[in-house]
């Protein structure tokens, strides 16, 4: 299964970033094959509208999950409408994240935010 998560650094060992829209990177990791790939978040310069484009971006990969501390209202509207369940990342690595999902230990994020629309956040 793919997952996604938002980077801000392409290394496995940093941590997870705490925007979801305006992540520099995204890790699309495959729990599978045990790889992953990072790619630019094309959205994180956007003037608006980065957590829909971000979500886009997400869902054109493929994925089946997405780790993240946090999403905005739209985003978490395009992501749901592709299936792709969103859960709640935890302190610390990209590769912490990804064992502690993979142990089943992380729940469904629960919490979705009304988004940033412009103000410098998601």
């Amino acid at each position: 299964m793919k997952i996604v998560l938002p980077a801000n650094e392409r290394s496995m060992e940093k941590g997870i970033s705490v925007s979801f829209g305006r992540a520099p990177y995204f890790l699309v990791y495959d729990t599978d094959t045990q790889e992953g790939v990072f790619i630019e978040n094309n959205a994180a310069k956007s003037q608006g509208g980065a957590g829909i484009k971000a979500a886009q971006t997400v869902v054109d990969t493929g994925a089946k999950a997405l780790l993240t501390p946090r999403c905005g209202e739209n985003a978490a509207d395009v992501l749901k409408a592709a299936n792709i369940e969103i859960y709640q990342s935890i302190n610390g690595s990209l590769e912490n994240n990804i064992s502690t999902f993979n142990k089943g230990e992380l729940k469904i994020l629960s919490e979705i935010h009304a988004g940033f629309h412009g103000k410098g956040g998601e």
